[in-house]
């Protein structure tokens, strides 16, 4: 079994390392928010008749990535 090292001298860098991997996951959830918002206002465009090349264009984007925001 490998030796275990002292690693107090590192201390502060891995508590850094732990922050930012909270602060990734906090961020990866807000995305998600986001994402869902996204899909649920497109959702309500194309409910109201909107096509979704309409809103593609609106958005700069193509039909395909409105449909793979759609689909997710």
């Amino acid at each position: 079994m490998a030796d275990t090292k002292d690693l107090s001298a590192h201390q502060p860098t891995l508590s850094r390392i732990k922050e930012m991997r909270e602060q990734a996951l906090h961020h990866a959830r807000l995305a998600q928010e986001c994402a869902a918002k996204r899909r649920e206002l497109m959702q309500g465009l194309i409910d109201e008749g909107v096509s979704r090349v309409d809103i593609a264009r609106e958005l700069g984007v193509t039909r395909q990535a409105i449909q793979k925001m759609l689909a997710c």
